[in-house]
């Protein structure tokens, strides 16, 4: 089976002392299911699995489940030969979100103590906000992505050992030896071609099928659009599925932001008048936000009122299946008349948020835009990261505007490439384009 570093987390919580709830939440189809059935099932004599989505089409066992009693007697018709003891039975809500009353209910589940519970959600951070008593100190939650650049090599024979030579090396700011980054670099493209999608993935890995693994990508993103169809308001889901739409085209445009009048094609329309599509679109996890920063001081989150934001699909193997469909030369290739600038930025995006990151830009009109600003939690500072995809990686003005700004005190700044080099100049640092894998929030 495909490694994925939540399973271990996944573990310890169940078989420690914390008896809050563990909610696994992220988007749909990025293993959520999959990982919490494997662990279960080998923690557990007694596993029951309930999914909330199916019950809520077909039999409804679960919809009026408001009480204990009523949730005790629904899950005996699915599973009531398996229903033991704490110790030995778990009980995982798939799809909890279905219900609301589900996530208030958890509270008094917890308190009568009868069995072990874990659930998942994939929008869940929409239904937290439509239920009326949230129980934060019931639950615990847990996001899952999509499968990063390390979970995928090692599903790609890339032993552990490795990559924590690896790991050195980038700590020490040291490169690979010529070979080695020459394969390391070719995974890195063929990740961008699978994403971490775990079907993906699994495709790619046991058939080298590009048409075969195109075609699970294309059935996820289409059904990203059928749960936006089920979004309560006629009017708004129409605009999120147009606003999702939007996501590929805005990546390939300079500024690569998202412009309201676009969105309905109105003159006059702010970003404020689709608060509820934004809301949408990133708590499922079905794209990322990055907010734009005038004023760059620690911690970034205080200084994100701008009304600009760019949004990124969540998984950049979904990015390229949409730009280049089959077609694997521009990514694999270097042809000189593409610019994968928007898939390497998606990437980087998607693997800095996965390592646990809240995203910014930088934007100034008289110094221009750097790709991404992060905390830097060990200088109390912040650390600036320009991403680049083709030979001209040097060449970065608006970079090099920002780190002379003495008032920003800017003690680190790095520039992501497919070059081997790694060196230090004018208080940058560059870095092959791999290496973003071992940029880790302390």
């Amino acid at each position: 089976m495909l490694y994925r570093k939540i399973e271990n987390q996944i573990e310890t919580h169940l078989l420690s002392s914390n008896d809050k709830i563990l909610i696994i939440d992220g988007a749909r189809q990025i293993g959520k299911s999959y990982i919490i059935r494997h662990v279960g099932k080998r923690l557990f004599p007694n596993y029951i699995e309930v999914n909330m989505e199916t019950d809520k089409v077909g039999r409804r066992l679960f919809a009026e489940a408001k009480t204990t009693d009523d949730f005790y007697m629904a899950l005996s018709v699915v599973a009531g030969d398996k229903m033991g003891d704490k110790d030995s039975t778990l009980v995982f809500i798939d799809e909890i979100q279905a219900y609301d009353h589900l996530l208030t209910l958890l509270k008094f589940l917890r308190d009568d103590n009868r069995f072990t519970y874990i659930a998942s959600g994939s929008q869940l951070g929409i239904a937290l906000v439509r239920t009326s008593s949230i129980p934060l100190g019931s639950i615990h939650i847990m996001h899952m992505y999509p499968m990063d650049l390390e979970e995928f090599l090692i599903a790609n024979n890339v032993g552990k050992p490795f990559i924590d030579d690896m790991r050195s090396l980038f700590e020490q700011r040291k490169p690979l030896p010529e070979a080695i980054h020459n394969r390391m670099l070719d995974l890195f493209k063929k990740y961008l071609l699978t994403g971490g999608m775990p079907d993906a993935v699994n495709t790619f890995v046991s058939t080298q099928n590009i048409a075969t693994m195109r075609d699970i990508q294309k059935n996820i993103r289409h059904l990203y659009g059928v749960d936006a169809a089920r979004y309560e308001s006629s009017n708004s889901r129409l605009k999120i599925q147009r606003i999702y739409n939007m996501v590929p085209s805005n990546m390939e445009n300079k500024k690569k932001r998202i412009v309201a009048q676009q969105i309905e094609e109105k003159q006059g329309k702010r970003m404020t008048d689709h608060a509820d599509e934004f809301d949408y679109l990133i708590s499922s996890g079905i794209t990322l936000e990055v907010k734009a920063i005038s004023q760059p001081s620690f911690p970034l989150v205080e200084n994100s009122g701008k009304n600009l934001l760019k949004l990124y699909m969540n998984d950049v193997g979904l990015l390229t299946s949409t730009l280049y469909r089959n077609n694997i030369l521009p990514v694999m290739n270097d042809i000189r008349s593409i610019n994968l600038g928007s898939v390497y930025e998606t990437v980087v995006a998607q693997e800095l948020h996965a390592h646990g990151f809240n995203l910014y830009y930088y934007d100034k009109k008289k110094n221009g835009e750097v790709d991404y600003l992060i905390d830097d939690t060990d200088n109390m500072s912040v650390m600036a990261i320009e991403v680049k995809s083709g030979k001209d990686y040097t060449i970065h003005s608006a970079l090099s505007h920002f780190l002379k700004i003495k008032e920003y005190n800017i003690n680190q700044a790095f520039v992501l490439s497919n070059s081997p080099e790694v060196h230090t100049e004018k208080g940058i640092t560059y870095l092959p384009i791999y290496y973003v894998m071992f940029f880790k929030m302390e």
